[in-house]
């Protein structure tokens, strides 16, 4: 954990936050300026990008070359009708590339660039990678990205190509509304056990654009969604802009000013009816909203309470209804079987948005997440589960398909040619076997098998599977093709297999047979060691939640998964004698007449797939990934320019300030110094607005040296100044208190207790080293006396300090030198007792002289005795 750290981000269309899990819990990262949340903005200027907050705060001045809602064109094609209508709401300019994609134009480095949305999220990535780094102090690769639920496969690959440039390791692409459900149950300690009847809960999460409302069942350590529903253009923004278009149509009529021509103040507008909104949802009266120099120099002025604005979104807020109702019935629960309600999303704290929700679930609704970060948190948690790096308490987590997803092929012996492979919030990750009979290379095609509300195009990708060739006797050969959604919520094709089938020779066969007779010998029972793994099949498909299942072309439709009967068929119990006849090493065919076996092996010949899809292609990534890098290089060193730049701005004011205040530095330059001086600075000042402005980072460095040589000295003899005074009194303190010594020593009736055991060499040493420091002292305070403050004094600091540690290792050694021990008096042998040893004076004696030499009063007495 201290040499790596996994983080969850929550990438959102406003803003970004980022997660981290350590030291037992999960922590959000605050960014460069202390706020948990990044603006998802990137901005571009002539030498260098800008990023994060700094790029929202100049979104107004920079609009054309500030980039934002940029998510929403992820995965997407120019002509796109959703596409259209987010492009007349940006600011920035846009075009169609050869490819059909779309391109965003800025100026940077003093020339145009196009950069697609792909990369303009890598640069987001990049910066929040960089904070991330920069708050735990290590390198970070792994890490969870939270991605709407809606998302269709092309916008999710490019979401991982985004990560990718930017150098992230992406363990998984993990749903909203499942990241926010993982975020609740972890930590929770009372969840039902396995056996227990789960517990149900709901999550409305509507953030800045879109409405996410999904329910998920719980048992002790593990998640299961059973439900999601979203509208995917309804959130916080659409409020914002019916209420900018009421105030647009005011102001119009009031000031005659139509904001509409104005995008720097439309910009302003939906930032103001933005805090308005927030303000109405804690107050119902009536609120005013006021923007100075608006447009054409006029102040504007407007007013508007709560329940206006719920007047005119009534009909957003009928959406919201419906998208709540439609959740509960695809979940199949009633009213009664929903535990909780819980909310996340910041346009969720709206009042109409939860009393729908109170009215719709029957219950009033929670608010133990944390709104805002939830997404974030729980992206975190499942990246600390993923990753091998930290030690977490495992939660298992199964997530829903949100369209269905069918396969097409050509059709060849009267075959039909399409079925779908998973259904509408089918379980996932997971994956399922489709047997061919092929006697030719061929194509499966990938699609969604109803149109997407949001997206054009149902085309998911196409996949060729190559080497495909007649077995020995001519016919069609068995081809296994396994399909698989994985964590990413990304439909693949992970591998085809050529099934070949073929006698055994007369070697194979005895091995068999003696493999057999082993088997008798040992009492196997056969059974019951398949019933056992039969089970332990039922408990990892519990577990891992990724069955494999085998769809043969001819039963596809009794073997598809959309029923209850076909939900026992896809346990693994059910297809594995299939599977092991397939891959097995061996297996048995009835010949026409049943009576005799023969026995058939099978080999299993990987075949090459070729998909086609979207996503960049590896060429194009890796040349995404070396621009972002040069990029990253760049703004490193216009950083380092600008900040020589600045520390040579900051030394002049500093500086000149300083020379001009009599308790700073304007006692220690003589006047005419002071004047070249501060000619030069505002010289240095009027170059740094002029020719200066845009110069290499060199060529500050050097003329901050040359300034610093001119500045410091005078630093310095202010330094020397005020710290002379402190030096020499503790010189002189030293020197007192040694006097004090001598002068013990030398009082009348010879030296006391203390300094009874210094030899004369050693008083005489103290003495003359307490002699030539108090002269050495005496002659230079005389010169520091004479010396103005505008001249460098000959004694600094330093040396008076040198000449007091020189005068600490003459005289401490000898005033502390420790009296030598005195040796006790050896113990006589024990003489025999006489009457005056009886006697209470001589044990008085003998007890005293005991004492004086450490022995215990028990011992005397014993010593008495004998």
């Amino acid at each position: 954990m201290a040499a790596m750290s996994v983080i969850g981000i929550d990438f959102g269309n406003e803003s970004c936050y980022v997660a981290v899990a350590r030291a037992g819990g999960i922590e959000t990262i605050a960014n460069d300026y202390s706020l948990r949340n990044t603006p998802s903005c990137v901005a571009f200027s002539g030498k260098n990008r800008v990023l994060g907050v700094a790029a929202k705060n100049q979104m107004v001045t920079n609009m054309k070359n500030t980039i934002h809602g940029f998510k929403r064109l992820l995965g997407r094609k120019y002509n796109d009708p959703q596409v259209q209508k987010e492009l007349k709401s940006l600011t920035y300019k846009t075009s169609q590339r050869l490819d059909g994609s779309i391109g965003i134009h800025v100026q940077y480095l003093g020339e145009e660039h196009i950069f697609t949305p792909e990369q303009i999220t890598a640069m987001l990535f990049t910066k929040l990678k960089d904070i991330s780094e920069t708050a735990l102090q290590t390198a970070v690769n792994d890490c969870v990205i939270s991605v709407p639920l809606y998302f269709t496969q092309a916008e999710r690959q490019a979401l991982l190509d985004a990560a990718r440039i930017a150098g992230l390791n992406v363990l998984r692409l993990f749903n909203e509304t499942t990241a926010t459900a993982l975020c609740y149950g972890i930590y929770k300690q009372d969840l039902p056990a396995p056996e227990a009847a789960p517990r149900n809960v709901v999550f409305v999460d509507c953030g800045y654009a879109s409405l996410q409302v999904s329910v998920c069942t719980f048992h002790k350590g593990k998640l299961k969604m059973l439900a999601a529903t979203y509208d995917s253009n309804l959130g916080g923004r659409d409020i914002d802009t019916i209420l900018a278009e009421h105030f647009c149509k005011e102001f119009q009529s009031k000031y005659n000013i139509d904001a509409h021509k104005n995008p720097r103040a439309y910009l302003r507008l939906l930032a103001e009816v933005e805090k308005l909104k927030k303000q109405m949802s804690a107050n119902s009266t009536n609120l005013p909203l006021n923007i100075e120099c608006f447009m054409d120099e006029k102040d504007v002025h407007g007013d508007m309470k709560r329940a206006d604005m719920e007047a005119m979104c009534a009909h957003l807020f009928r959406r919201v209804e419906h998208t709540l109702k439609q959740c509960l019935a695809d979940s199949k629960l009633k009213l009664d079987d929903i535990h909780s309600v819980e909310l996340a999303g910041g346009s969720s704290r709206v009042p109409a948005i939860k009393r729908l929700v109170e009215e719709i679930f029957g219950k009033p609704i929670s608010t133990t997440l944390n709104q805002d970060e939830a997404v974030s948190r729980g992206c975190a948690l499942q990246c600390a589960v993923l990753s091998p790096a930290v030690r977490v308490r495992d939660f298992s987590v199964t997530d829903i398909q949100p369209y269905p997803v069918k396969l097409t092929w050509d059709a060849t012996q009267g075959e039909e040619g399409e079925m779908e492979v998973f259904g509408h919030n089918h379980p996932v990750p997971f994956s399922k076997l489709l047997t061919f009979y092929r006697s030719n290379p061929f194509s499966l095609t990938a699609s969604y098998s109803i149109p997407v509300q949001t997206y054009p195009q149902q085309h998911i990708g196409t996949f060729v599977i190559k080497n495909v060739k007649p077995n020995p006797e001519g016919e069609s050969s068995k081809v296994k093709i396994k399909v698989r959604v994985n964590l990413n919520g990304i439909l693949t094709i992970t591998s085809a297999s050529l099934v070949e089938k073929r006698e055994p020779t007369q070697q194979e066969k005895e091995e068999e047979e003696k493999q057999q007779q082993e088997q008798q010998q040992n009492h196997m029972d056969t059974e019951q060691q398949q019933e056992n793994k039969d089970k332990a099949d039922q408990e990892a498909e519990a577990n891992e939640q990724v069955p494999e299942v085998s769809m043969d072309k001819t039963r596809r439709n009794s073997d598809a998964d959309d029923g209850e009967k076909d939900a026992k068929r896809c346990s693994t119990s059910y297809y594995s004698s299939k599977i092991r006849s397939w891959f097995g090493s061996g297996g048995e065919d009835k010949n026409e007449e049943g009576d005799k076996k023969k026995k058939v092996l099978t080999r299993v010949i990987e075949l090459p797939i070729e998909a086609s899809g979207s996503g960049l292609s590896q060429a194009d990534l890796d040349a995404a990934v070396e621009k972002e890098c040069k990029m990253i290089a760049e703004d490193k060193q216009e950083k380092e320019r600008i900040d020589a730049r600045n520390a040579l701005e900051e030394y002049v004011y500093e500086l000149r300030a300083k020379l001009s205040d009599e308790d700073q530095l304007a006692t220690f330059i003589t006047e005419p110094d002071r004047e070249v001086l501060c000619n030069t600075l505002d010289d240095t000042e009027n170059w740094l607005y002029e020719e200066g402005e845009d110069c290499q980072r060199q060529v500050y460095v050097e003329r901050l040296t040359i300034l610093k040589s001119q500045g410091e000295p005078i630093k310095e003899r202010k330094q020397e100044f005020e710290g002379r005074s402190y030096a020499l009194e503790e010189l002189g303190g030293a020197l007192q208190l040694a006097r004090k010594g001598l002068d013990q020593i030398k009082a009348p009736g010879g030296r006391d207790d203390k300094y009874s055991h210094l030899t004369d060499d050693e008083i005489k040493k103290v003495e003359k080293a307490v002699q030539e420091k108090w002269a050495w002292l005496e002659e230079k305070r005389a010169i520091l006396a004479g010396t103005p403050r505008t001249q460098t004094p000959v004694v600094t600091v330093a040396l008076i300090r040198q000449e007091k540690q020189a005068l600490d290792n003459v005289i401490l050694p000898i005033l502390n030198k420790p009296k030598p021990k005195v040796e006790s008096p050896k113990e006589d042998k024990p003489k025999e007792k006489t009457n005056d040893d009886k006697s209470p004076k001589s044990k008085s004696h003998s007890h005293e002289g005991q004492q004086q030499n450490n022995q215990p009063q028990g011992n005397e007495e014993k010593m008495d005795v004998d």
